[in-house]
This record gives C-alpha cells, sequence and structure tokens, in this order.
C-alpha cells in the first residue's frame, strides 16, 4: 500500500518488503506470549462484530453491545466445554470394564506376536517397563511444560475476552490508527483493503463453523449406525478438531475407533469408524467446504499446506490454527501492495486457463509472447517435415 512520488528500482522495493516481511515474522516469533492471544482476539472479534452492530441498532450503546457479544461468545464457548467435559466424565464412570477389554486386546496381541514372531510376552513387558521408565525420568519436564501451558490458557482466558472487548469497542478508533499510518496511500484504497481483510477473515470462520456443523452432523450419523456410544459427543469433538486444517478429522477417527475397539466384540466396528470418517473427510474437503466457503478465501491448497506447517513451526498448535486466516489477511495486503502482487498471485487460486491442457499458449498470448509461440510452432512443423520418409 505504498505508493511514492519518486518511483524506485522494483528490485530495491522488492528486496525492503522481504526485509521488513522476515523483521515482522521474527518479531512474531519473539513476542508470541501477547501477539497470540491478540490475534485470537481479532478473529473473534471479527466473528462478533455483526452481532455487535445488531445490538447497537437496537440502541444498546456501543460499550454495552460490545460487552454483551463478548458475554454471548463466552456463553457458547462456556457450554461446548461443559459438554464435553460432562461426556468424559460420563464414559469415564465405565473406565474400569474399557481398561479390561483392552487389557484383554493386549493379550490378544502378545499371542499373535509370539505365534507369527516368536517374540514371548517377557520381551514385551520389558519392552513396555522401559518405555515407561523413560517417560516416568522426563516427567518434570513434562509437568512443567504442562503447568506452563495451564498458565498460558488461564492467561489467555482472561486477555482474549479483554482484547475482543476493547477491539469492538475501539474498531472506528483502529481503523483511523491505518490511515494515518498509510497517509502516502490513497485513503480509498486503504479503506477497501480493510474492508476486504474483515470479509475474507469472516466468511472463513463463518464457513469454518457451518462446515464443523455439518461434519459434527455426518460423523454422529455415521456412528449412531455402527453403533458407537456417545456418537454426539465422538462427532462433535471431530468436528472441532477440523481447527486443524487437513488432518484435524482423521485425529478426530482415532478415539471412536478405539473406543469402538474397546467396547464392540469385533474390530470391524473400529475398521468401520475409520472408514466413515475418511469418508466424511472426502466430502469435506472435495464437496462441503468448497460449497460453503467457495472462493471467498481463495489460497491454493500448495500455500495453504505450507502457511500450516510454517505456522506450526512458529507457534506450535496456535500456530495450525491461526495459518489460514493469517494467509488470507497476507493475500489481501499482497494484493494492495504493488511489490508483492505477484506473491499475493502465487498464494491465491490458478485461473482456469492454467489447468488446461494448452495452457502454456495461452499464457504465452496472454502475455504477448507470440514470437515465443510463433517460433516453437516454426519448429515443430520443421520437426515433423524432416521425420517425414521420402518416396
Amino acid at each position: 500500500m505504498e505508493e511514492n512520488p519518486t518511483k524506485r528500482p522494483y528490485a530495491i522495493e522488492l528486496a525492503a518488503t522481504l526485509i521488513s516481511l522476515s523483521l515482522i515474522i521474527a518479531l512474531l516469533y519473539v513476542l508470541q506470549g501477547v501477539l497470540l492471544p491478540l490475534m485470537f482476539s481479532i478473529l473473534i472479534a471479527i466473528s462478533l462484530y455483526p452481532v455487535a452492530l445488531f445490538l447497537e441498532r437496537l440502541s444498546l450503546g456501543k460499550a454495552f453491545s460490545a460487552l454483551l457479544a463478548v458475554i454471548l461468545a463466552i456463553c457458547v464457548l462456556g457450554g461446548l466445554i461443559w459438554f464435553i467435559v460432562h461426556q468424559v466424565i460420563v464414559i469415564g464412570k465405565d473406565g474400569m470394564d474399557i481398561v479390561q477389554k483392552f487389557i484383554s486386546i493386549f493379550d490378544t496381541i502378545q499371542l499373535w506376536l509370539q505365534e507369527q514372531f516368536g517374540i514371548e510376552p517377557t520381551q514385551v513387558a520389558e519392552r513396555l517397563r522401559s518405555q515407561a521408565n523413560e517417560i516416568l525420568s522426563h516427567a518434570g519436564t513434562y509437568l512443567t511444560a504442562a503447568f506452563g501451558s495451564v498458565g498460558n490458557i488461564l492467561a489467555g482466558a482472561v486477555l482474549v475476552p479483554l482484547f475482543s472487548f476493547f477491539l469492538l469497542y475501539y474498531r472506528v478508533f483502529f481503523r483511523e490508527f491505518f490511515f494515518r499510518v498509510f497517509r502516502s496511500t490513497p485513503q480509498a484504497t486503504v479503506h477497501n483493503t480493510l474492508n476486504k481483510i474483515y470479509q475474507v477473515v469472516q466468511s472463513y470462520l463463518l464457513g469454518l463453523v457451518t462446515v464443523m456443523a455439518i461434519v459434527a452432523i455426518l460423523n454422529t450419523v455415521g456412528l449412531l449406525i455402527l453403533g458407537i456410544q456417545y456418537a454426539w459427543f465422538f462427532g462433535t469433538l471431530a468436528s472441532l478438531l477440523m481447527l486443524l486444517p487437513y488432518i484435524g478429522i482423521a485425529i478426530g477417527s482415532i478415539l471412536p475407533a478405539l473406543f469402538a475397539l474397546a467396547t464392540k466384540d469385533t474390530a470391524w466396528y473400529a475398521v468401520g469408524v475409520i472408514a466413515w470418517f475418511q469418508v466424511v473427510q472426502f466430502l469435506e474437503g472435495n464437496l462441503i467446504t468448497p460449497n460453503i466457503v467457495g472462493g471467498k478465501v481463495s489460497i491454493n491448497p500448495l500455500m495453504s499446506i505450507i502457511s500450516i506447517l510454517l505456522g506450526g513451526m512458529l507457534f506450535g498448535l496456535a500456530g495450525l490454527i491461526l495459518a489460514l486466516p493469517l494467509t488470507a489477511t497476507v493475500k489481501v495486503i499482497f494484493d494492495a501492495v504493488p511489490s508483492m502482487n505477484a506473491f499475493g498471485f502465487l498464494i491465491g487460486e490458478p485461473e482456469k486457463y492454467h489447468l488446461k491442457r494448452y495452457s502454456t499458449k495461452i499464457l504465452l498470448k496472454r502475455w504477448n509472447l507470440r514470437e515465443i509461440l510463433e517460433a516453437r510452432e516454426q519448429k515443430k512443423k520443421e520437426n515433423e517435415k524432416g521425420k517425414k520418409p521420402k518416396s
């Protein structure tokens, strides 16, 4: 979003932008303790903006409307957490029966290993014992990390609602901040870019919630047909794991498959659970998400996977969740910055002509490279003429 009256060489502009981007990424990594709750708060504030706006139109006041919207979000998330915890407690009441079933399965596996490979049960037990000792030796480290995570979660539970409230309440104030920062850029460009970021992120979030609801229903229906207990719990939990793109549903199928293995008479139920979840994942990726989200969040699959990997490297689990909305935001900014426009194009979805059989010819014509195209055609004709047998 920079337009300087003194035109600088494109290479200098590109180098400056890439250096700035690298510094921003380094700063994000160093300050992630504060920035992660802030980024989650921005996503929540964008999601709650229509609610806050509706309440404002009821003459409730901007501050009270923002507060009510945040409280509503807390109630919804709290209800979801209560449902999950309650179901875990209910399932835990039958814990001893499940443990006995797993012990029986373990004994069966030991017998099979002995018959097929000659591995004695004592060897398996010794191996497991050594693994357990190794885990216990690192227990201090695990506990420290766990308590650190609990501390981060508690801090986030306080900071995220607080940040979300102020982001909603001061939204016009922050918009003027961007107008002041990019004073040399046409204000209409800044305004349109901010609006587009809001639209893209809201479309992604709204689409994600809708897709999660549909996937939860499909998961639950499949588990009910298979006769798996607590189908709503397992189906909803697997859909929530869609916050981890591409791998969420696959991970979510493991728990109900293990539960089916422990509670059913045959392992085919566990196979059925995994197979059904894979069908749901296929439908979600190829039918549900494209039709609900569509081209509103135009990131090609390759860049999506790369962004998820980079997000995980930078911020861990939180980075996996934030990767796609952040990439969508970065694409909008790149599209608005002349020196980064090509990278915005790279992140986006290919056009139809890119995927056609004669896409190279179309591309050359599109970029007025007819001379190259004609030279290739001429060379091809000469080669074909040279291959003809002499009469």
